[in-house]
């Protein structure tokens, strides 16, 4: 049996967590083995207006008995590549935590400035679990452009 890497396990459980409800929204796993390798795990749909969905995992994985963690980020971008920079009105990039935390004035988490921490695979799973409710929640809606924060 080959040993797995942080980020490989982190993929693993990231995509049994929430591969089918993302992909039933229309969003796939970016195939980029690299920016695997180093922690990030990009999501990605286009819209039909021309613009594009990223949610973008990243990853810090520390040794073993120290928490590790990871944040979650969305674009949206008329750019078909996340990192590329765009001038787009409807452009946008942030963290799902100042998303619910800053712009909703939700305080289900800590901070608009976030990091889910985990030790375990129990602790993994329920951080992605809370995350991916967030994401299906308030990040898809505010991406395709159907839920706005108020004022």
């Amino acid at each position: 049996m080959t040993h797995q890497s942080p980020q490989q396990y982190f993929k693993l459980m990231l995509l049994t967590v929430v591969e089918q409800a993302f992909a039933a929204a229309g969003y796939q796993l970016d195939d980029r083995p690299v920016q695997w390798a180093g922690g990030q795990f990009r999501f990605s749909k286009p819209f039909d207006d021309g613009l594009y969905g990223f949610i973008e995992y990243q990853v810090l994985a520390y040794a073993e008995g120290a928490p590790s963690r990871f944040r979650v980020s969305l674009v949206r971008s008329d750019q078909p590549n996340a990192a590329l920079p765009s001038a787009h009105p409807r452009y946008v990039r942030k963290t799902l935590s100042e998303l619910v935390v800053a712009d909703f004035g939700v305080a289900i988490l800590p901070s608009p400035d976030y990091w889910w921490t985990y030790q375990n695979v129990t602790e993994l799973g329920k951080a992605l679990a809370e995350a991916g409710h967030l994401v299906v929640g308030y990040g898809m809606p505010y991406l395709s452009g159907h839920l706005e924060p108020p004022g």
